[in-house]
């Protein structure tokens, strides 16, 4: 939270393992069964949004961009994703460990490859493009 804008109930990490700053990172997302998701998500068979875990990898590479000091303050959007693939359901009692490694970064646009696991099985991955951009035009104030 010191670092990325996310907040509950769009805040999809819970605590950040690894960090090389501009690098990679290493987080998780816990996922009980109260997520407020879940409710609908199917009812009697809960299942966690696909596009939920792309946010929760996105939020995750955000940390290793925004950990930089030259990127401090910015608001990362997302400016495509590609080659996603969701391997194996993720379902409440799991913990999602959401590792990104930054592949590409110049003049605002970036490229990270995400993959999530649950343990040693790999749920999902994508190729994260992202535009870091000031927070007032985020919002659209600029």
């Amino acid at each position: 939270m010191e670092i990325i804008p996310h907040r509950y109930p769009m805040l999809m990490i819970d605590r950040v393992l690894e960090l090389e700053p501009g690098k990679r990172v290493v987080a998780v997302k816990n996922l009980s069964a109260n997520e407020p998701v879940f409710q609908g998500h199917y009812p009697g068979n809960p299942i966690f949004p696909g596009v939920l875990i792309l946010e929760a990898m996105a939020q995750a590479g955000a940390v290793a961009v925004l950990s930089q000091p030259e990127h401090a303050g910015k608001v990362p959007l997302f400016a495509g994703i590609d080659d996603a693939r969701f391997r194996r359901p993720v379902v409440p009692g799991d913990q999602l460990r959401l590792e990104v490694e930054l592949v590409a970064m110049r003049r605002g646009l970036g490229v990270g490859k995400g993959k999530a696991y649950v343990g040693d099985d790999l749920k999902a991955e994508a190729t994260l493009k992202f535009a870091l951009v000031d927070g007032s035009l985020a919002n659209g104030a600029g």
